[in-house]
């Protein structure tokens, strides 16, 4: 039985769960790859030893007996243990037990499945089932409270025009006016994010997405706007794999916040100087974003990506949290530095190939055969 594992070791160590055999007096005969790097032995180190050697001391004397017995005589069992290593680290796993025979002899199976990794899972699994209902929800949303803003803007817009009011009450309906518009921009900018569609991953250069992305901005905020581009070493000429649109929403984003706080210190009219630079660290590509704008106090920046934070006026407090969305999907990270009234910077980090090595270079030169077969056609 056991060499019948081993012979499978390619089936086993694909299972991503550690599984352990032993024979009834516990003593383990075979461990897969999973299994090593759970409890952080060698293969050939569990194998011979009894499976005590994982469980603490106090749980010794009651609970590994009864999960023993549990196994070989009832259903077998399932639950949550706290487990140690090999250097002595607990960790956290829930256990699934059985026991069958082969050939007259009996063993006992173990299957170990760390709780972090469940929790991760389920968490995202969560994530994933609210983020449709809250998209729901917030097209509902949308539908509901367009109309009526798009009413009061447009009739205080009509009364402005005909009825004669005084220089207050004129600031009246222009406060009603700009507060419509604030509205309507904020359940866009819901919309935005809740509503982020997949990522449609294809290979692309990463200096042609920053340039399409500085001359969409640059032609949408035509005033006032000034963008230079540093382009460092790059190797393999930038290729990502990754979302080019989404990638250019990122970009405009935190173009929008430099331009913004750059105006806000040197008034709406001084013209917005930001500079952009794209670097290779040798594993990851980057796209660093400064101004030399108001900068965020450091009590602050634990909370910048956190959904409506913002200390800005009439500002949702979405753009980062969107840009810290979207890097997450593409399996990037965003790091923001900042220094208060000296300016900020956003860097976004990708990494070089998503793709597993499996699909990207031959593991070795005997992979190379595998071009040469002809392929089989049907007689």
């Amino acid at each position: 039985m056991v060499n019948s594992l081993r012979g499978r070791n390619n089936l086993l160590d694909s299972v991503q769960i550690g599984f352990l055999l032993t024979d009834p007096h516990s003593r383990i005969l075979y461990a897969n790859r999973q299994a090593e790097a759970l409890f952080g032995y060698r293969r050939r180190g569990l194998e011979g030893q009894r499976i005590r050697v994982l469980f603490l001391h106090e749980d010794l004397t009651y609970l590994l007996p009864n999960i023993v017995y549990l196994t070989l005589y009832q259903n077998g069992f399932t639950g949550e243990a706290l487990l140690k290593q090999k250097d002595g680290i607990k960790v956290f796993v829930e256990i699934s037990t059985t026991s069958f025979k082969e050939e007259g002899e009996v063993f006992l199976a173990f299957s170990f499945q760390e709780i972090q990794r469940l929790k991760t899972l389920e968490k995202q699994k969560m994530e994933m089932m609210r983020w449709a209902s809250l998209g729901m929800l917030m097209e509902e949303i949308a539908h509901q409270i367009r109309n009526p803003i798009a009413s009061i803007g447009g009739y205080a817009q009509r009364l402005l025009k005909t009825v004669s009011l005084s220089r207050k009450g004129k600031s009246y309906f222009q406060y009603i006016l700009q507060e419509a518009k604030r509205l309507e921009s904020m359940v866009k900018r819901m919309e935005e994010y809740v509503l982020i569609p997949k990522p449609v991953f294809q290979k692309v250069r990463i200096q042609e997405v920053v340039e399409e992305a500085i001359w969409a901005f640059s032609k949408k905020k035509t005033k006032n706007i000034s963008i230079d581009l540093e382009e460092g070493t790059l190797e393999k000429s930038g290729t990502l794999f990754m979302d080019k649109n989404l990638i250019m929403k990122v970009i405009s984003h935190v173009l929008e916040n430099g331009m913004e706080t750059v105006q806000w210190v040197q008034g709406k009219k001084s013209r917005a100087n930001l500079k952009i630079t794209i670097f290779d660290d040798g594993e990851r590509v980057g796209v660093s974003i400064s101004d030399r704008g108001e900068g965020i106090p450091k009590r602050n920046l634990d909370h910048i990506f956190n959904p409506f934070f913002s200390t800005w006026p009439g500002h949702t407090g979405l753009g980062l949290t969107f840009v810290k969305r979207i890097m997450d999907e593409h399996g990037g990270t965003i790091r923001v530095e900042s220094r208060f009234r000296q300016g900020t910077t956003v860097s976004l980090y990708f990494i070089k190939d998503r793709r597993r090595r499996i699909r990207r270079e031959l593991l070795s030169q005997d992979a190379q055969k595998g071009r040469e077969i002809p392929s089989r056609t049907s007689t």
